[in-house]
This record gives C-alpha cells, structure tokens and sequence, in this order.
C-alpha cells in the first residue's frame, strides 16, 4: 500500500510579509494624503517614498504609477464626506446641518491643494465613489428641503456645482475677504424667502502684513532686507513670467530706423 506523501505546512513567515505589505500600503497612503494636500500632483514620487519610510519599489508594488496613488488619495478624502453625510442623515435641526456641512466640504477642501487640482480637472474617481457621495448629499438636501430650510426648486446637480463653485470662489478671494464669506453668500442662494446668512467678519489687518502683488493673499512682510511682494515661489515664477513676456512684446514693438 502506498504511503501517503506528507505535506508540509505553509512558511510562517508568509502572514507576516501579508501584515507587512498591509502596513506598507497604509504607510504610503497616509504620507501621500499629506504630500498631495501640500504641494499637489507635483510632489515627486520619490518624496512620498521617503515620508513613508519605504522604497520607490515599495509604493509601485502598491500602486502602479503616482496617477494610481493619486487617485486612491482623492478617492479616500470623497469617502470622508461620504461617510460625514451619512452619520448626519438622522440629525436634529436638518436645515442647520446641511448648510453646516456644505462649508465644512469647501473648507477642507480649500486646504487641500491635490483635492483641488483633481476636483478642477478632469479627474474622474473611482467607480462609485462620486454616486455615494451625491446620495448621501441628496439625503441631507432633501431632509433640509422637507424642514422648510432650502428651497424646493434645487436638486443635487444644483448643490454639487455650487460646491464647485465655491470652492473656485474660496481660493481666488482676495485678502480683505474673510475665510468661509464667499460660500456663506452662495448657500444663500439656497434659502426659501429672503434670510440671510450672518457673514463671517472681515479679518483685522496687521501691520507686519502686506498682499502678494500676484495673487493678494496675506504676507507676512520680512524683518530684514527687502520688503516681501509675494506668498510664494509660484507667483514669484509667475510674476517672472509676466514680465518675461511684456518684456518680450515691447521688444517686439521697437522699430529700428535705417541709418541714413
């Protein structure tokens, strides 16, 4: 009679290195939401790596190209808001919630430079993602429109491009504006009858303070040496630029006379 062949258990080390590959996937997540959040689709692949504590091979194992990693990002920041609409769906004072949670989307979005970027492009999430996020946001409109707080002639389409919107708003006020004024005004627009929003007060103006010459946020003037005319390096680039190019053009203008 033939004796059975014993099989040999499988390596103990192989949970481990599936423990290990989930610990590395969650660290490379984590350090690129705070990479992308900075400095946007820009930041190097490399410098994700190297926040995580890993190799480049590590994140490509995980994610086969920064677009990917890019993606997974944004994708995970719309489940928060997806999952914040949710846990509000059953809350007392519906019309105070949905209002509430429409500035707090724009305002964690606005800090958000990779968000951002993707939300004004031509980014397109994972499947289901964008449809959960916009059932649970038509929950909180309709349970605001049942109250009485918002008016019946919006839908969803609606809400989301004035999300849109707002958050175009947001990044391009000027430095006189306060944080949260421009999409106060917009929800407004929301509203049944004529009330209206208690805006947020105007920032006080500080005397170490001066506006970026490019984009007119705040900047802090420097102690020293010359006074500070821009926020940062990309519009001082793009005030490089621009004087590149009217530089160029008067060039361009100047007719040489023939000598006689």
């Amino acid at each position: 009679m033939a004796q059975r062949r014993k099989t040999s258990p499988p390596p103990a080390a192989a949970p481990l290195l599936r423990a290990d590959a989930r610990r590395n996937r969650a660290l490379v997540l984590q350090a690129a939401r705070s990479a992308f959040e900075e400095g946007g689709l820009a930041v190097p692949l490399g410098e994700i790596a190297r926040r995580a504590g890993v190799g480049a091979g590590t994140v490509y194992r995980h994610f086969p190209s920064k677009d990917a990693l890019f993606r997974a990002t944004v994708a995970d920041r719309i489940r928060l808001f997806t999952d914040a609409a949710r846990e509000l769906a059953s809350a007392d004072d519906p019309g105070v919630v949905f209002f509430r949670y429409l500035a707090a989307v724009v305002r964690l979005s606005v800090r958000n430079k990779g968000l951002c970027e993707a939300l004004e492009g031509s980014f397109e999430p994972s499947p289901g993602v964008e449809e959960d996020f916009r059932a649970a946001l038509a929950v909180l409109l309709e349970r605001a429109q049942q109250a009485d707080a918002v008016r019946k002639d919006v839908d969803v389409d609606d809400v989301t491009a004035l999300l849109m919107g707002c958050l175009s708003m947001e990044q391009r006020r000027g430095p006189g504006v306060a944080p949260g004024r421009m999409t106060a005004l917009a929800c407004d627009s929301l509203r049944p009858g004529r009330r209206v929003t208690k805006l947020p007060a105007k920032p006080a103006v500080r005397r170490d303070e001066t506006a970026c010459a490019v984009c007119g946020r705040p900047v802090t003037a420097a102690r020293t040496g010359r006074p500070a005319r821009y926020c940062g390096g990309a519009c001082r680039q793009k005030a490089h630029r621009e004087r590149a190019r009217a530089a160029a053009e008067a060039a361009s203008e100047v007719v040489l006379e023939p000598e006689v």
